[in-house]
């Protein structure tokens, strides 16, 4: 089999403070666990932006390049910019820092979307931010808004403009539909990067089944064209990713997706379950691809030629 690619997602805007002391949050934490999920074998870094204070989700340009610039010096690992923040923040807010930073690589969700984190309520009674029960509370009338119009709008701003390659993320067989719909256009070259997001409520579920339908539909739309990755958010996250790494597919791990290593046992860092991850997919006959292997296999710009 080809080599395979761990995605390691740092932070994310789902998960809030209170649920896991090894959440990163602030600028030192953020590089310093993306530089350990890095030297653990992950090849890119999907990072997201959090206000050091509260931990809220944050666009703010200052607050990424709090961590970017050292996380650059220390890492060869890709770096892969959210273009979907956080579901209430407005797209104009979710491009600040990309569009002012030209990653190599930035995520694009293929589609609008219920967004429904309120299930998370029941773990918690103390919070340790005023902000974090009403974002979750509030979250069963969310909608992650990104319409064909805003899709093609990052496509042109984020990729024919400043050159980065995409994570294109599927939450759904119509998400692979709607990516198949901008090739047809000739907005999307090959090698497509798709990644499977399985798991959030609101999207496909995280079954086997449905990771085997997800990867047929995908065949049936681009034939030879596409690399697929999967992300299970959540309790199945490492069973999905030894399934998708034995069909060839690459892997995404990180406490974005999942606060846990073991049931009930929260992850102490982004290093443990890329460690994890990596010992899995190699148990299967996998080799772990390197940063500038992952960089050839996706056709990326490379690192000297970022904004920051």
């Amino acid at each position: 089999m080809s080599k395979i690619i761990i995605s390691c997602a740092v932070t994310g805007s789902i998960h809030t403070p209170s649920m896991s002391p090894y959440l990163p949050v602030t600028a030192e934490e953020i590089a310093g666990q993306a530089i350990g999920a890095a030297e653990a074998g992950a090849a890119i870094l999907h990072l997201h932006a959090r206000d050091p204070q509260t931990g809220q989700p944050s666009a703010a340009l200052e607050h990424y390049m709090g961590f970017l610039p050292a996380i650059k010096a220390g890492t060869d690992a890709v770096v892969n910019l959210t273009t979907g923040g956080s579901a209430v923040m407005t797209l104009e807010q979710r491009l600040t820092a990309p569009l002012a930073l030209k990653p190599e690589m930035c995520s694009l969700n293929m589609g609008s979307m219920n967004f429904a984190l309120y299930p998370m309520l029941g773990k918690r009674t103390e919070w340790l931010h005023d902000w974090e029960e009403p974002f979750l509370r509030n979250s069963d009338d969310l909608v992650f808004k990104n319409t064909p119009r805003d899709i093609e709008g990052v496509l042109r701003q984020m990729g024919h403009e400043r050159g980065a390659r995409f994570e294109f993320e599927c939450y759904d067989i119509s998400h692979l539909y709607m990516l198949s719909h901008f090739v047809d256009r000739g907005l999307i070259k090959a090698p497509m990067f798709i990644q499977f997001v399985m798991g959030v409520l609101g999207g496909i579920p995280a079954e086997p089944e449905h990771l085997a339908y997800l990867k047929q539909t995908a065949n049936s739309l681009f034939g030879d064209d596409y690399m697929f990755s999967v992300l299970a958010a959540g309790r199945q996250q490492m069973a999905l990713a030894k399934l998708g790494a034995t069909m060839g597919g690459h892997v995404r791990v990180g406490l974005e997706d999942n606060l846990y290593i073991a049931r009930g046992e929260l992850a102490k860092s982004n290093a443990e379950q890329v460690t994890m991850v990596r010992e899995i997919v190699e148990s299967v006959g996998r080799v772990v691809a390197t940063p500038d292997e992952a960089r050839a296999m996706l056709g990326l710009k490379g690192k000297e030629n970022v904004g920051f």
